[in-house]
């Protein structure tokens, strides 16, 4: 991609979200069953409650997107990159507020300056040290609407 903007960096992130809950299940290696498959007729299956449809398993390209985008996440600090992760994955902001202990504002704050930092690093700039988390989500606000 050319030039990162906030609303890409959010999606790939939850795209990331989503190829981890698709992925199957770890198992235990050495443990199998020799059992044959039970049978099942009809009579048996009156009054259950269908299975619950699952989505197919993650594509190879969804899978190296997934990588490189928990790669993103080592830039943040560590707090900023649970938080992150967690409104990914959909969580609500009020569970996140109650995990992390600071009011709604204070969580959207970080959660808007850590996906301007991603998006900062992956156009190739480096973070400045001297200038406020306010001034990053400006900077990349700007830039990404110019494109």
């Amino acid at each position: 991609m050319d030039s990162w903007s906030v609303e890409a960096v959010e999606s790939r992130l939850e795209e990331a979200a989503s190829v981890i809950r698709r992925l199957p299940p770890v198992r235990v290696p050495g443990y199998f069953n020799t059992w044959p498959t039970m049978v099942t007729e009809f009579a048996d299956r009156v009054g259950r409650e269908p299975e619950r449809m699952r989505l197919p398993p993650p594509s190879t390209e969804a899978i190296t997107r997934m990588e490189q985008s928990l790669e993103w996440l080592r830039w943040l600090e560590g707090e900023d990159a649970k938080l992150v992760w967690a409104r990914s994955e959909g969580v609500p902001w009020k569970e996140i507020c109650c995990r992390f202990g600071i009011a709604r504002a204070t969580a959207n704050r970080r959660w808007q300056y850590a996906l301007a930092l991603i998006a900062w690093r992956l156009n190739g700039r480096c973070v400045p040290s001297k200038r406020s988390r306010a001034f990053v989500v400006e900077r990349v606000r700007v830039a990404s609407s110019i494109f």
